[in-house]
């Protein structure tokens, strides 16, 4: 993101079992040790200073984390905050006891401890991984980083394969972390929205690029509750995977890529831009509020005449494949927050009891803290097909921990590609279809991704049996 100026930036203040392993042998398991600690980092150009955050490994984001598809992962999490953390693996398939979550899928690490992580990489994609303690405060000050699994054999051939992990921060005028992580306003609202953008931890302002390179470009969203829609200004950005699972390619439409908290998407991006010339790449998802993120800034001397002219499609991942018909079929709404009682009466839902912290209901039941009853329970190896209303007059970002799910429907028109997800962006008033085999025993937690909303409500578990 550019350099701000001082008046702007100002201003902008308010605002269990493992899965089956892959045939063939796999790789033994490379240590990587990952230390979550206080840090100090320059999110912000100077003449600001930096800025104290809880970070992995002393940087914002975490040290990007790359294996091979059928690898064996293990990670390392130390502990050096002075509350409990974890690591969760978002969007991985991998054993319950490995997913992250305190008191459902393990004890918290306490300060000073350690835990030690480990699975095998099943699928191949773009993931990410965070805390899911306390982590509406601790990925909002920093504490992320991204997982890359490769594919087995190359897939692609592009010049480039390059991660932009997108973040916003609430900054205030000495460009601090505000404080406020749980104020009442953001968590009954869209949550902590920030007035700073970064790509990897830091304000670039431009993006070198090369007149007929092609770049493969793993976005990851990984802000509390901003989404982002970000336009590639006279470019055509070809989706080729969502949520690291490898998808029909195609436009996006409108030529936006829309991500919201938690979601990842991989596109190819061919630098067809005049030599020498500047591209910006906006930020325009909320109305009236767009901003410059960044601008792609073309080379004098091009790569080649053009991009290359050759296909770009990915392998599929080994995701077993709901039956439709033999499904067993859930139906849930979401109600509350700001405005909710006029959203949820025209929807005919219902909202239990808003009280301290809670302002947010999966069927009518808000759980902000303590133990989480199974909203349902599945058998190993049964379909299932959840029907969500989002009765609410805000976007939720919603994800299932250890499964994939296909996205078959939004307010009754079918999905176009039925694409693989772990987390599906539902608008205000909107009713989404999703399915998936139950191949993962465990409970598994169901929540928003907007974290705030998540910790004042918003979460619920799946039980596989």
């Amino acid at each position: 993101m550019p350099a701000m100026t001082r008046r702007a930036f100002l201003a902008s203040t308010a605002a269990g079992l493992a899965l089956a392993p892959l045939g063939g042998g796999r790789a033994a398991a490379s240590e990587t040790r990952l230390r979550a600690a206080p840090a100090s980092v320059r999110l912000v150009p100077e003449p600001y200073g930096e800025t104290p955050v809880w970070c992995y490994g002393g940087s914002v984001p975490g040290p990007e984390i790359r294996v091979r598809q059928g690898d064996r992962v293990r990670v390392v999490l130390d502990n050096g905050l002075a509350e409990d953390t974890t690591i969760h693996w978002h969007g991985l398939r991998l054993p319950n006891a490995m997913d992250g979550v305190p008191d459902v899928t393990q004890p918290p690490v306490r300060p000073g401890e350690t835990f030690a992580y480990e699975f095998d990489a099943v699928d191949a994609g773009t993931f990410w991984y965070h805390p899911h303690s306390n982590s509406m405060e601790q990925v909002a000050r920093g504490l992320y980083g991204v997982l890359v699994v490769e594919e087995r054999e190359p897939a692609l051939r592009v010049d480039r394969d390059v991660t932009w992990v997108l973040d916003d921060w609430r900054m205030t005028q000495e460009a601090q972390l505000a404080d406020g992580f749980d104020n009442a306003h953001d968590l009954s609202h869209a949550g902590r929205l920030g007035n700073w953008a970064t790509v990897n931890g830091s304000s670039p302002g431009e993006f070198a690029v090369r007149p007929g390179e092609r770049i493969r470009l793993r976005l990851v969203n990984t802000a509390n509750a901003r989404v982002f829609g970000l336009e590639f200004r006279d470019h055509r950005p070809i989706a080729i995977a969502l949520d690291g699972q490898p998808v029909e390619p195609h436009e996006p439409e409108g030529g936006r890529v829309v991500l919201g908290p938690g979601m990842r998407a991989d596109i190819i991006l061919d630098a067809v831009g005049e030599p020498g010339g500047r591209t910006p790449v906006i930020d325009a998802f909320y109305r009236n509020r767009e901003y410059r993120l960044l601008d792609l800034a073309y080379a004098a001397e091009p790569l080649r005449a053009a991009p290359p002219d050759r296909p770009f499609g990915l392998p599929p991942n080994p995701l077993p494949e709901p039956d439709l018909e033999g499904a067993l079929r859930h139906e849930t709404m979401f109600t509350g927050g700001a405005m909710g009682g006029a959203v949820t009466a025209e929807m005919g839902g219902r909202m239990g009891p808003v009280g301290p912290g809670s302002f947010w209901f999966v069927d009518g039941e808000a759980v902000p803290r303590g133990p989480l009853e199974p909203m349902l329970t599945l058998r190993r190896g049964q379909s299932c097909v959840i029907a969500m209303t989002n009765a609410t007059a805000w976007h939720h970002p919603m994800h299932l921990h250890g499964h994939a799910f296909r996205v078959l429907s939004r307010n009754g028109r079918p999905a176009a590609r039925r694409e693989w997800r772990d987390t599906v962006l539902m608008n205000p008033r909107e009713r989404v279809e999703i399915a998936f085999v139950a191949d993962n025993p465990g409970d598994w937690l169901f929540h928003c991704h907007v974290l705030g909303h998540q910790a004042s409500g918003m979460k619920s578990k799946i039980r596989v049996a």
